[in-house]
């Protein structure tokens, strides 16, 4: 492992690493992030045991312009008014991919990320080495975000040091957010990760009874089904006692066909709910006197099956649930009581 300040000679050097098929911690405009060449099969292979995560989830790219991009995805008209608006800039960008990269780089279902930062050593690495590279963050699976190359090397073992070719250390990085994540596969936007940019304010909504808070569960279902089966999705639940967070779930087990008549998990901390095809986990952290608990409670494998998840008093493990930002489709829904007894004021979105 060799480690290099940010200089005019780091480029060259990152693209001699990355020719021998080596593993390259390089910085961005917002995290530390780690590369190989995304053409090259051992070195895919090499980043997965790096991150310690099983082979076929995806990996974004950087490219250095829209031409580049269009080697390797096909930009439908939402995603080329996306990249003249946003790009470069720290914005992760899905679309179809063309399968010119090697395997375990796209999705299972033949999506690709791509990233343009605007960050002049990755586009003049990616630029010089005539390739797309990785754009994942140099951490570990569930470990700390990387902002300074000690958050990276204090919270790995030996054998993942070893396994890293070159640093490129350019000091403490400023604690920005993590890119946004948007899919533009569909003819409209669906934020999978909320970052620096902002592409849509929180919803807003006036509940007048039960059924619409029912109904308004429903329709947030519905934007975000088609993600069902494909990454974990999980409800995190906001709001006073009583104000109606069970409800909510109700309203989105029924979207999801479940008959099972769905109670508070207050005493039993979590209940369980099935379709037959699908399953809905419920989980109340009302309880809990630390965030750490719902990893007690099987929370890691939850999202590795990529399940449904609804998680009452969220803001109560609220840390454990953004370990998994980048795993995850993630609504957080605040329910707040209105002017009058009937009334709740509901706000949601992909950002806490």
């Amino acid at each position: 492992m060799r480690i290099i300040k940010n200089s005019d000679r780091a480029v060259d050097a990152a693209v001699r690493a990355l020719k021998s098929g080596g593993l390259v911690i390089y910085p961005t405009e917002t995290l530390y992030g780690i590369g190989v060449d995304a053409t090259n099969p051992k070195a895919i292979k090499k980043l997965t045991k790096y991150k310690n995560r099983p082979f076929g989830k995806p990996y974004s790219i950087v490219v250095t312009d829209q031409k580049m991009a269009e080697e390797y995805v096909e930009l439908n008209s939402v995603a080329k008014n996306v990249y003249r608006e946003f790009l470069p800039g720290p914005l992760t960008v899905i679309s179809k991919g063309k399968h010119k990269l090697a395997k375990g780089v796209e999705s299972e279902n033949g999506t690709l990320g791509i990233r343009i930062p605007d960050y002049k050593l990755v586009i003049e690495t990616v630029r010089k080495l005539g390739k797309p590279i990785t754009a994942t963050s140099a951490n570990a699976s569930y470990k700390k975000r990387p902002y300074a190359i000690a958050d990276i090397l204090n919270n790995i073992s030996n054998k993942q040091k070893m396994l890293i070719d070159l640093i490129i250390d350019a000091g403490d990085l400023p604690h920005n957010e993590p890119s946004t994540v948007i899919d533009t596969t569909l003819d409209d936007l669906v934020t999978l990760r909320q970052g620096e940019i902002i592409l849509a304010d929180k919803n807003d909504v006036l509940s007048r009874s039960e059924e619409n808070t029912e109904n308004l569960a429903k329709e947030i279902w519905q934007k975000y089904e088609i993600h069902s089966g494909k990454r974990a999705i999980i409800f995190a639940l906001q709001g006073e006692m009583g104000t109606g967070k069970t409800i909510f779930t109700k309203g989105l087990a029924r979207a999801m066909g479940i008959t099972e008549l769905v109670t508070s998990p207050t005493f039993t901390l979590e209940n369980e709910y099935s379709t037959g095809r699908e399953k809905l986990f419920h989980f109340d952290a009302w309880r809990f006197e630390k965030s750490e608990e719902l990893r007690f409670l099987g929370f890691k494998d939850l999202i590795k099956d990529k399940s449904v998840v609804s998680i009452e008093w969220a803001e109560k493990v609220s840390d454990t649930i953004h370990e998994f930002d980048d795993e995850a489709v993630i609504i957080w829904v605040r329910i707040e009581f209105g002017k009058v007894d009937s009334e709740r004021r509901i706000t949601w979105g992909i950002t806490q």
